[in-house]
């Protein structure tokens, strides 16, 4: 039996998530926004990173497989900065980027617009659909807070349907003091780790190589 008004009130919660994602956003823009004025437009700092703490996570999401020869998304890409990284290490890995922040996005086609090896794309990789590659890889684009309560399981669960081989992303398993005012989220690694064995057979944890850090590999 139809409820009457369903058709509506339907309406109404997607228009009110909706909002809500447009807040959210609005929220990482702008603490992004008061970096780059802080440190700079393209440095690590603009990007929320001690760069210390970016080459680690780097070097941990490098581990989930042999990279060369094989495409690599990179959601949140911010500068591109995981592609020179990569490429040092893996011969003739296909780099894509997708971010949604103009500014950021913009430097990056600079620094990039001669590598044929690279495609940068602008768009929210929650929204927006995913070039299906070989690796699809998350270096802090999962850890801004959200106010949809399941943002970050329908997150793993759209990055993992879009990998051929692998899924690797970093979390936060408390906030980092130094940002305390950051829209950033902290998760229960038990809890996602859980989460991630529902998707895949296979599933490796990596933690304790930087202070509420944890990297989780979900393969095919």
């Amino acid at each position: 039996m139809k409820v009457p008004g369903s058709s509506y009130l339907t309406a109404l919660f997607f228009m009110r998530d909706r909002l809500g994602q447009l807040l959210d956003n609005a929220a990482v823009f702008r603490y992004h926004q008061l970096r780059i004025r802080e440190y700079g437009t393209g440095s690590a700092g603009a990007l929320g990173w001690h760069p210390e703490g970016q080459l680690i996570r780097f070097q941990r999401l490098a581990q989930i497989g042999n990279l060369s020869h094989h495409s690599v998304l990179d959601v949140g890409c911010g500068y591109a900065d995981l592609y020179p990284f990569l490429r040092q290490r893996f011969a003739g890995v296909q780099y894509r980027g997708i971010e949604q922040m103009q500014e950021l996005l913009t430097l990056a086609k600079s620094r990039y617009r001669h590598e044929p090896a690279v495609t940068l794309i602008r768009g929210d990789f929650l929204r927006e659909p995913l070039p299906r590659s070989d690796y699809v890889l998350a270096s802090g684009s999962l850890n801004y807070r959200q106010r949809q309560p399941d943002f970050i399981y329908r997150a793993i669960e759209k990055l993992y349907a879009g990998c051929r081989l692998g899924l690797g992303f970093n979390l936060l398993s408390g906030e980092p003091e130094a940002e305390a005012d950051a829209p950033l989220a902290a998760y229960d690694l038990a809890a996602i780790v859980a989460f991630c064995k529902t998707l895949s057979t296979r599933v490796v944890l990596q933690e304790g190589y930087w202070n509420n850090d944890f990297t989780v590999f979900m393969y095919r």
